[in-house]
């Protein structure tokens, strides 16, 4: 027994120590890993240490054959919400994220969903029209657009990434959020030269 619990004991700290190395992000061919520091749910990365985002792109949720990728929104400052019809957080988020992607329209920036784990395309866009819902989103049941996040914690839904106008990753949040988190972010990224 005691030898199964130091087994435990040992595997676990190996995992801490695995997630709790590195900095905020770490360079792996110039495109941007995920790491978590210290188990911080806000995550903002100064201009000199963003990482490019890789092209998230797939099937556009509301236009069945139409591809949607957020190299279709270049100079722009992108939020990019992960989310599910399934997720109990996502649907009290939604309106945040419709309130925000209004309020960022006029500094040019954009809000994208990515619709992760929803098989059902027809469910998904139900949700969608249900609340409102205007920013663009792209479906991803199988999880294969989400797999480009290298590191990034697929179980953490919904989570945002905020993207400044170069597609760097400026801002994570792996929780759900306020209009009122994302905005001020938004709008002092669109400002940036």
């Amino acid at each position: 027994m005691k030898r199964r619990l130091l087994g435990v004991l040992m595997a676990a700290a190996l995992v801490v120590t695995g997630c709790s190395t590195g900095k905020d992000a770490v360079v792996s061919g110039g495109t941007f890993t995920f790491v978590s520091p210290g188990g911080k749910v806000d995550i903002s990365y100064p201009e000199n240490e963003r990482q490019k985002a890789p092209t998230l792109a797939g099937d556009d949720l509301m236009h069945e054959g139409k591809q949607l990728s957020i190299e279709d929104f270049p100079g722009k400052a992108l939020v990019i919400n992960l989310w599910g019809q399934w997720c109990g957080p996502c649907r009290a988020e939604a309106p945040e994220l419709e309130t925000a992607s209004k309020q960022i329209a006029p500094v040019g920036a954009q809000v994208i969903g990515l619709d992760v784990r929803d098989p059902a395309r027809d469910v998904a866009q139900d949700f969608v029209r249900d609340r409102g819902l205007t920013y663009p989103s792209i479906w991803d049941p199988s999880g294969r657009v989400l797999l480009q996040l290298s590191g990034y914690p697929r179980n953490i839904i919904p989570s945002t990434l905020v993207l400044d106008k170069q597609h760097r990753v400026a801002a994570v949040f792996l929780r759900q959020v306020l209009a009122s988190d994302l905005v001020p972010v938004v709008q002092r990224l669109s400002a940036e030269k």
